[in-house]
């Protein structure tokens, strides 16, 4: 500054470069590449100020690095040697807990999920009731593949208000002559043949899951529903009553 010297010219005769001699000037020895880096800059940048170059790297030597006990040892940068005589020789303490905690969460989690494995019941096992049948709520479905390739699922859907009178297997009332009113949506039920009569046309029917329309009729509509012969329209007097 003195000499009215811009760090741009030093850089261009020093061709070190300028964020080097920044740190240079502000004692920054953490921004340089390495000791014998500093050392040669600090020699060159001097002799361009006409400084003493091998006094300041002297005092650069006294008080950033350290020479070791033995005439054999590293010279070892003094900031490096603070940290390693503060530095404890293992691992601490709270380092080692918390390992220990890991390890123990991991060998937790495979017992729990061992355990949940051996609990499951197999692949494709189907649930069965005393009787030997599958056991069936309306709206669930059956795990037992081949009950399941036998079956058809039903369930109705009212547009306005709807007698129904809807049979599942061995003649068992589902919906034993009730009228649906407008909106209401009936569970899914399941078995292997129904048989339903419907007081008008007003209800969808949602087969196996695809929505199927009835045809308009000024009389009551009778359907026989199964998975071999799907939906097909009843005589008159096969029509069920559920009296």
């Amino acid at each position: 500054m003195r000499a009215r010297i811009d760090v741009s010219e030093i850089e261009a005769t020093t061709k070190i470069r300028a964020k080097y001699l920044r740190a240079l000037e502000n004692e920054e020895w953490s921004l340089l590449p390495g000791p014998t880096f500093v050392k040669s800059f600090l020699r060159t940048y001097a002799e361009a100020l006409g400084l003493d170059g091998k006094a300041l790297v002297e005092e650069y030597r006294r008080s950033q690095e350290y020479q070791g006990d033995g005439p054999g040892d590293p010279i070892v940068p003094a900031g490096e040697r603070r940290r390693s005589r503060n530095s404890p020789s293992g691992p601490s303490r709270g380092y080692v807990i918390a390992v220990v905690s890991v390890l123990a969460v991991i060998v937790l989690l495979i017992v729990l999920l061992a355990a949940g494995s051996g609990s499951k019941s197999p692949t494709g096992a189907s649930t069965h009731t005393t009787t030997g049948r599958h056991a069936h709520t309306p709206g669930s479905t059956s795990s037992g593949h081949g009950s399941t390739a036998r079956e058809v699922t039903l369930s109705l859907r009212a547009t306005a208000v709807v007698y129904v009178c809807l049979l599942g297997d061995a003649g068992r009332k589902l919906i034993p002559g009730l009228e649906l009113q407008a909106g209401q949506i009936t569970p899914t039920y399941h078995a292997r043949r129904f048989e339903v009569t419907l007081g008008n046309s007003d209800v969808t029917m949602v087969i196996d899951g695809r929505p199927r329309t009835v045809p308009p009729s000024s009389e009551p509509i009778g359907y026989s529903i199964s998975k071999a012969r799907g939906r097909h329209t009843l005589p008159a007097g096969s029509k069920p009553t559920c009296r």
